[in-house]
């Protein structure tokens, strides 16, 4: 927490379908955030997070993106992915903490990632209740990270700001800020509404969603 607290946290990630997709690129991106003075990384799956490991020295939340039939959780949804994540170097893993339908029961697999892997937890969640939930399980962090991703909170404005403060207001773990950030302004306001830090991703990681912003703002 002493490295990360205050800082900024660069999520390096693209997705199969993406250009950049690829642990290289990824890697050589996480090396260019430390450049910049980056306190940490976030990386999606193993091969990306073991290359990173191996070009930057800086914490790593690792998350492993899968979706498995039947469940709408999708974000290190069980204790063999997040073992595999742990395994390729992640220092925290973070994984979905929502109420969507899940494949394995959330608090044994905070347990399992604490007490047989290690690690520390980092709740994504979409609401303050899903918020108090993970800190009730004994979670490390909680991450705004899929506010308008689930059903339920799809009209929240972004960044959820308010989501933020009701977060800090009601829970005492650290409150890690993410989604939507886009802009410099809009990282530091949540450092001051009481993030302990903030990650960023699309408007610094995905060339294409940034060119796509200056080519919708010409027009």
């Amino acid at each position: 927490m002493d490295k990360l607290k205050g800082g900024l946290v660069v999520s390096c990630q693209a997705l199969e379908h993406e250009p950049l997709h690829g642990n290289g690129h990824m890697a050589a991106m996480a090396y260019a955030a430390a450049q910049g003075g980056a306190v940490g990384i976030r990386a999606n799956g193993p091969t990306d997070i073991a290359e990173i490991k191996e070009k930057v020295d800086l914490p790593i939340i690792g998350i492993w993106k899968k979706h498995y039939d039947g469940f709408d959780a999708f974000i290190t949804p069980t204790k063999e992915d997040a073992r595999i994540v742990a395994e390729a170097g992640a220092d925290i893993i973070a994984i979905e903490a929502t109420n969507q339908s899940r494949p394995e029961k959330l608090d044994e697999l905070v347990t399992y990632i604490q007490d047989v892997l290690g690690k520390k937890v980092m709740a994504d969640i979409s609401t303050l209740s899903e918020g108090e939930n993970a800190q009730a399980l004994g979670c490390d962090y909680i991450g705004t990270t899929l506010s308008g991703y689930t059903p339920y909170t799809k009209d929240r404005a972004q960044p959820d700001f308010s989501l933020l403060e009701e977060l800090v207001q009601e829970v005492s773990i650290p409150i890690v800020a993410e989604g939507s950030i886009s802009t410099p302004e809009q990282a530091k306001k949540a450092l001051e509404i009481g993030a302990a830090f903030v990650v960023v991703g699309g408007a610094i990681t995905r060339p294409q969603l940034i060119t796509k912003s200056f080519v919708d703002g010409l027009k």
